[in-house]
């Protein structure tokens, strides 16, 4: 699809074209919203929670199932983890960052709210191409089946992606199918086999991300998450995720339930 991939600088106010770009795509990109510095604090962060659940033989987070994979060397490590900030004081604050707030105006209502304790909290995704990886891509999918998993009506919801690691467009990574978060909820939810499809389409676009940019979707924007055709460390892409959300208030503490769709198999769900 030919369309300005512009990028933008996030401040504590949305621009009207930023709000414009938004509703007509589905998704935003921001650059260096983070410096390279808190990069590496956040880096180490998310690493150091993984060294200690690790230890302690931790296999789920407030009912979500955590993703293992082994690294190049052939040990263990956890490639998808969930609810960080809960076990950070740092992320915990990067989380009440008044830039961050701005992004509620995406989806006007008054009940809008960053998910620190929904959902799936902060999530920290490890993606590396080798060997012993589990998680090298993920196929093609919305955000929004979930809520029917749970018995719920589809609301509105975003999904913001901290990025840790350069990801050339080229280098695999994020690809999204603009303008599909309008379509009918019946081809939000069918357009593609949910996660099943990886097959790129040719009306995808591919972001070219380096560390410390944040990008925006739209929960019901089809996207995926492209293998890189490279290995090892040249294939490494760590992200943090984080919801905006709204409708009553659901937060998950560990003597929460796993969802039903976990259980369906070795579905990943971002």
């Amino acid at each position: 699809m030919e369309i300005n991939l512009k990028t933008f600088t996030l401040t504590e106010k949305l621009t009207q074209e930023q709000k414009d770009f938004f509703n007509k795509y589905g998704f935003i990109h921001f650059k260096n919203f983070i410096t390279k510095d808190v990069v590496e604090h956040f880096k180490k962060e998310a690493h150091r929670i993984e060294k200690e659940w690790l230890e302690s033989g931790i296999d789920k987070m407030n009912g979500i199932p955590l993703k293992f994979g082994k690294d190049e060397k052939g040990n263990p490590m956890i490639q998808r983890l969930c609810f960080l900030s809960q076990h950070s004081d740092i992320l915990h604050e990067y989380l009440q960052d008044p830039r961050l707030k701005a992004l509620l105006e995406l989806i006007p209502d008054n009940e809008n709210r960053i998910g620190e304790d929904e959902k799936d909290g902060l999530v920290f995704n490890h993606y590396v191409n080798a060997d012993n990886s589990k998680f090298s891509q993920m196929g093609w999918h919305t955000d929004s089946p979930r809520d029917l998993f749970l018995g719920q009506k589809i609301l509105k919801m975003l999904n913001v992606g901290t990025h840790l690691d350069d990801c050339p467009m080229e280098n695999g990574g994020l690809r999204v199918l603009p303008e599909t978060h309008n379509l009918s909820k019946m081809k939000v939810l069918f357009l593609k086999k949910q996660f099943i499809d990886h097959k790129p389409d040719e009306k995808e676009v591919g972001l070219n991300i380096e560390a410390g940019d944040l990008t925006v979707h739209d929960g019901d924007l089809w996207h995926r998450v492209e293998v890189c055709p490279f290995t090892g460390e040249k294939s490494r892409r760590r992200v943090m995720y984080f919801p905006i959300v709204q409708g009553k208030y659901q937060p998950k503490n560990q003597q929460s339930k796993t969802p039903f769709y976990h259980k369906l198999g070795k579905l990943v769900v971002k």
